[in-house]
């Protein structure tokens, strides 16, 4: 093989082989290839007759071997040379192939982490599923792992929990997969079909006063579970209340409000009922422009290198108060979800998001329905509230209560 023929391959292999030079390069090797098959099918030929002339004797009269026999084991060395390049030039190949891949997944994975930690993209993904899941299913929370993958992908995923009575149960698992920024649609695995079905709410009528038919089966059914339990309890209220009035009604009692229902206008409800209700946990969703860093402390690690620290605080919220800023980190949750609409409509479905905030900015945040936590003998009470228009029983575990 000479040196210009050598240089050619290797030019070839780099993939900078001018374009009309690789062509005659790939036309010059298909034809190797053929001459070889061709040569390796006339060897077997002639191997064939070798061993039918020479297979009655190997030597002639005189003792020497006979040239049928020389021929056919000459053509038998040349084969297994031949046998030898071809396997090698395979190896070869899938070697370089092999190569190919490993320095690819080598630079995606790079990629993809570069990518996704710039600008905290994935930090901002998992917060607006996280938001969006927290917002639209009542007492439904998750908190969201990432994980950065080869080939510019990355997955969410994380445990669906909701809390009934004081502990906070796991309902299903939520997934979510990414490429390069590209969302693919969220993946529900309920434990029970029931947790994804969800509950419906009354919306008040304008006389007030019972909405929705009669709820005597949820009362019977609250009723005849045992004292020492504990549920959760869908309440659709008689009036409009503003956050503080709400949390003023719950004070007295010996139950924990989880999620509360905010009327976003006309166009999210049927008549008076609210299939797809929008509305914000008890906890506040905080984001991480909300959270004030404590006092910074630096640690020196070197002569040049020094290590900085610090911890993020959350605003502090009343337990039966600070209505406004409750509202206020609600509407800041819902605006999040409007610049990352095409994220969060693959997580969630969420009618009418632009209209609702304009309602909501426009009419202030008022609720109708809340989602309350608690022993089932004190739920029993809220049939006397007049402020209660309609219960419907959730979630039900042993007793777990801390008062």
């Amino acid at each position: 093989m000479s040196e210009e023929f050598k240089e050619k391959l290797r030019l070839y292999s780099e993939g900078t082989l001018p374009e009309e030079e690789r062509e005659e390069l790939e036309s010059e090797l298909a034809k190797l290839e053929a001459y070889q098959l061709y040569l390796e099918e006339q060897m077997e030929q002639e191997e064939q007759d070798g061993q039918v002339t020479g297979s009655w004797t190997k030597t002639d009269p005189q003792g020497s071997a006979a040239p049928g026999f020389k021929k056919a084991k000459k053509k038998r060395r040349e084969k297994s040379i031949i046998r030898r390049g071809k396997w090698k030039a395979r190896i070869n190949n899938t070697l370089t192939v092999f190569s190919a891949f490993l320095i690819f997944t080598v630079i995606s994975s790079i990629i993809t982490v570069v990518f996704y930690n710039t600008g905290d993209r994935g930090d901002t993904y998992r917060d607006v599923v996280e938001s969006a899941i927290a917002v639209t299913r009542p007492n439904t929370t998750v908190r969201l792992s990432s994980d950065a993958h080869y080939f510019f992908r990355l997955e969410l995923s994380g445990n669906m929990l909701k809390q009934v009575g004081s502990e906070s149960i796991q309902v299903g698992n939520y997934s979510q997969n990414f490429l390069l920024g590209l969302a693919n649609n969220g993946i529900y695995n309920w434990m029970d079909e029931r947790n994804g079905s969800g509950k419906v709410f009354y919306y008040p009528s304008e006389e007030g006063g019972a909405v929705g038919g009669d709820d005597n089966d949820q009362w019977k059914r609250l009723a005849k579970l045992p004292e020492g339990t504990v549920a959760e309890a869908f309440l659709s209220l008689g009036h409009l209340y503003t956050t503080d009035e709400l949390l003023k009604q719950l004070e007295p009692l010996n139950l924990q409000p989880v999620w509360f229902g905010a009327d976003t206008g006309p166009s999210t409800r049927n008549d008076d009922v609210v299939v797809y209700p929008l509305g914000f946990p008890y906890q506040p969703i905080w984001h991480k422009d909300d959270m004030k860093k404590s006092e910074v402390t630096k640690e020196k690690t070197g002569w040049f290198s020094s290590v900085s620290s610090y911890s993020s605080v959350s605003p502090s919220v009343e337990a039966y108060g600070s209505g406004e800023l409750r509202d206020a980190n609600f509407i800041k949750t819902l605006k999040l979800l409007q610049q990352h609409q095409t994220l969060a409509g693959r997580a969630v479905y969420i009618e009418q998001l632009d209209t609702s905030v304009a309602y909501l900015e426009q009419n202030g945040v008022k609720l109708y329905g809340a989602v309350v936590t608690g022993p089932v003998k004190e739920l029993l009470k809220l049939r006397e509230a007049s402020w209660v228009s309609h219960l419907q029983v959730g979630e039900v575990r042993l007793w777990n209560w801390t008062e």
